[in-house]
């Protein structure tokens, strides 16, 4: 093996990284060669199994390493790597949760191009206080669960917004949920058993896929566009694995930022009819949607649709408040698998954020997030066009741009070498159904101004 230097201002994971990719290069280590297990090398060695865990971690998204269940690591074969086994979830097991870890962990990073949500200034703080203000003085039942579906003046308030979106629905057929995320899980575990075939978006949302991965289904990727879908492809594979339900993100896509065109959400529609599946539509950027465009669930009034929203990113990440629409049988199903699971949703939760959206200044907040985020948009849109990135479409509004450099193959060893300078990407793989190398990276345009982040992009060089 290779020795580990303690003293060094070179970080244990990096030389346990930088160790075996030496060898694999070498061809000391051969493909498909059995590794030590984490314990192993963390007694061998002297260090914590954490940092052995987070060096495998690493190697497994450099495509150097593969996991196997219940037998270990192994060396990847990385001039075939299109060859590894598809559709195993115990492979990428390290590598689906460095994504979780890195983002609820390295919250104080300087740094955060690569996250999901927005910064505190930019969200509805003051909002939120005056909400809690308001609670504390306001009689509640702390002695009950609260109501099964969710606070009822939220969820016809939830109402009234989808009717402004022409999606008419009933208070009673909404399921109010801790998150869009709650949101999705409890979708996929009704309408999905191991084994059986789902469609996603390719690239997708990558808490999505991890979830759907762990309940053992096999994803099948429904190829992203600029204006949509590649519709021939999506059809063609519909066709081949006649999946049972459909995840998708129309609007204002993660990690894209990609907003499908009229007629590609009614083609969806006709597809899933013709096709006999469901469509499962996460709608949580609408509010931060300048345009007023068509969602899924308005063409479909929720015959195959299930749609799906969020407060969180606007209002705040701890405000965990999402909701379901969906035809009324199904909506009593995701109910009870709703209790099931875990009871009821915080009452409090949904009545803060029943009072943040009746605040008088909630529109304004809407009106300068939309601006902040265009002008964002435009900035960060300059900035990647004159360091000679390709972007995958330049959505003009919304949090994310999907972009690569052509002297970047692997995104993740690129992410890696921002992590040792206080700076968290979003690398490609992460994304992708097969969580394949990808040279394409999500960046968050909230997080796009920082001086960091930029002179660190400028610095990209050819391997």
């Amino acid at each position: 093996m290779f020795p580990l230097h303690p003293q060094s201002s070179v970080p244990l994971v990096t030389q346990i990284v930088k160790g075996f990719r030496q060898m694999v290069d070498a061809g000391e280590l051969r493909a498909g060669a059995k590794l030590p297990s984490i314990r192993q090398f963390a007694h061998s060695h002297g260090v914590s199994v954490y940092t052995v865990v987070d060096a495998f971690d690493r190697l497994v998204a450099l495509g150097y390493f593969q996991s196997q269940a219940h037998s270990g690591f192994f060396v990847r074969a990385r001039a075939c790597s299109s060859a590894a086994v598809p559709g195993n979830a115990a492979q990428h097991s390290f590598d689906s949760m460095w994504y979780l870890k890195r983002i609820f962990e390295n919250r104080s990073l300087r740094s955060k191009p690569g996250c999901g949500w927005l910064p505190s200034e930019w969200l509805f703080t003051e909002g939120v206080r005056r909400g809690l203000r308001q609670l504390a003085t306001t009689e509640l039942d702390f002695g009950g669960y609260g109501e099964p579906k969710g606070y009822l003046g939220l969820r016809h308030l939830v109402r009234d917004v989808l009717a402004s979106r022409e999606v008419l629905v009933s208070p009673d057929n909404i399921l109010l949920t801790q998150g869009s995320s709650q949101a999705m899980d409890l979708a996929a575990r009704r309408l999905l058993k191991a084994g059986d075939a789902v469609l996603v978006d390719e690239p997708g949302y990558a808490n999505l896929l991890f979830s759907l991965r762990f309940l053992g289904a096999r994803l099948i990727g429904a190829p992203r566009t600029p204006t949509g879908y590649d519709l021939d492809v999506l059809e063609a594979r519909i066709v081949e694995h006649r999946p049972k339900v459909f995840f998708t993100q129309p609007r204002l896509q993660s990690p894209t930022g990609s907003s499908a065109s009229l007629a590609h959400l009614h083609r969806i529609v006709q597809l899933a009819e013709k096709y006999d599946f469901i469509v499962v539509e996460n709608d949580i950027y609408a509010d931060i949607d300048p345009e007023s465009r068509p969602s899924l669930a308005t063409l479909d009034q929720l015959k195959r649709v299930i749609h799906i929203g969020s407060f969180s990113k606007t209002i705040s990440p701890n405000i965990r408040v999402g909701y379901v629409a969906a035809a009324p049988d199904l909506l009593e199903e995701l109910a009870r698998l709703k209790m099931i699971s875990g009871l009821t949703s915080s009452e409090l939760t949904e009545r803060l954020a029943y009072s943040a959206l009746l605040d008088g200044r909630w529109r304004k907040h809407l009106k300068t997030l939309k601006e902040r985020l265009a002008t964002g948009q435009q900035h960060l849109s300059h900035v990647l066009l004159g360091l000679g990135f390709e972007l995958f479409t330049e959505p003009k509004a919304g949090m994310f741009l999907w972009a690569r450099h052509p002297c970047i193959s692997n995104s993740a060893e690129l992410a890696y070498r921002a992590a040792e300078q206080d700076i968290l990407l979003g690398p490609g793989h992460l994304f992708s159904v097969d969580l394949e190398p990808s040279p394409w990276l999500r960046f968050n345009v909230a997080w796009g101004q920082d001086v960091a982040l930029l002179q660190f992009l400028a610095a990209i060089k050819a391997p």
